[in-house]
């Protein structure tokens, strides 16, 4: 199998697929090739082509050999852009981002669709964490084409005992992720599981105001504890993925959204170190001197003597004399 492999953190991607009703929800089973193009030319040509095909308006006939069959196992690969072999028909499950990209077509595709993405790399700028690639491969285009797929469910049709396995799955993958140094990868696997998050909290809240009267009757006779995780599972979950994305996003050199993400994570879990050391940090980067002080000496409430908090309030002392310094400087030749 032949993977293509390109130094790339981000892309910009232009989809051409038409949203449907009839479209790959999260958990469907998706038979789907991936081809790269030479150049856009090719790209327009193969678009002309499909001008005019009667699209399936269902799934059929391959549903049941997908169900048999499973999902295809391949292994992710930070570095390649597309994620998934290039040519070959391959099976993945909807939103388990092996392939974020390829996923990210799939959602607005449906059944015997081609899909023409074209891929182009951001300005990370001379400071960024991964080196910039070079100009002469990109931008490049490929098409995914969609064979078949089995059915899936929104977020809203999902019970709650389903929502809770998908955000654990999702966070754990991000954890493997991120110890793979896939930052990227890690990143989008822990914002899945918040969005998902989000949306039980907020069913949770519904049911609690309305009643179980509202609950399908075959729930009626279930309690709380073996429907629904407990709202002190929720809120350190939501904590553990604000922190964790935090973190991500210090890596990637996005201090402004570490900073957010982190003072959420504090609010969520006032005890939890990690939010309140990556905090600091977040602050240090953006010059917010004393929002950082403050973090930090949270931080050593909570962990006495802590060495890397100790060392940032040094290091945030250092600097502040030596701003001072540079100003006291710059106000005697004003004067003198």
């Amino acid at each position: 199998m032949s993977f293509l492999i390109l130094q790339l953190t981000n892309v910009s991607l232009y989809l051409t697929a038409i949203s449907s009703s009839n479209c790959p929800r999260l958990g469907s089973l998706c038979r789907v090739q991936v081809r790269l193009k030479a150049n856009n030319d090719e790209a327009e040509n193969v678009a002309c082509e499909k001008t005019g095909e009667k699209l399936p308006a269902q799934p059929d006939p391959f549903t049941a050999e997908l169900t048999e069959s499973g999902t295809t196992p391949f292994v992710r690969c930070k570095d390649s852009v597309l994620q998934v072999p290039l040519g070959d028909w391959t099976t993945l499950r909807l939103g388990d981002g092996q392939c974020d990209i390829t996923e990210a077509c799939l959602e607005g595709m449906r059944a015997g669709e081609k899909c023409e993405i074209q891929l182009s790399p951001l300005e990370t700028g001379p400071d960024a964490a991964v080196p910039h690639p070079s100009d002469e491969s990109l931008p490049f285009f490929a098409t995914v084409e969609l064979q078949a797929f089995t059915p899936g469910k929104e977020s809203w049709e999902m019970s709650p005992g389903e929502k809770w396995e998908w955000v654990k799955s999702h966070k754990d993958t991000g954890g493997v992720r991120f110890r793979s140094e896939d930052l990227w990868g890690a990143a989008d696997s822990y914002s899945k599981a918040m969005k998902l998050v989000i949306t039980l909290c907020n069913h949770i809240r519904d049911v609690a105001k309305k009643g179980w009267e509202y609950e399908a009757e075959e729930q009626r006779e279930a309690t709380l504890e073996t429907l629904y995780p407990s709202a002190e599972e929720l809120n350190k979950m939501k904590a553990d993925l604000h922190s964790n994305l935090s973190l991500c996003q210090l890596k990637l050199n996005q201090p402004e959204r570490a900073k957010a993400n982190a003072a959420k994570a504090t609010q969520l879990e006032p005890g939890c170190a990690k939010a309140w050391y990556r905090l600091g940090k977040a602050c240090q980067i953006v010059n917010e001197l004393e929002e950082a002080k403050q973090a930090f000496r949270k931080l050593l409430e909570l962990q006495p003597e802590m060495p890397a908090a100790l060392k940032a309030l040094k290091d945030i002392a250092s600097r502040e004399k030596a701003t001072n310094a540079q100003l006291g400087l710059r106000l005697s030749k004003m004067f003198s």
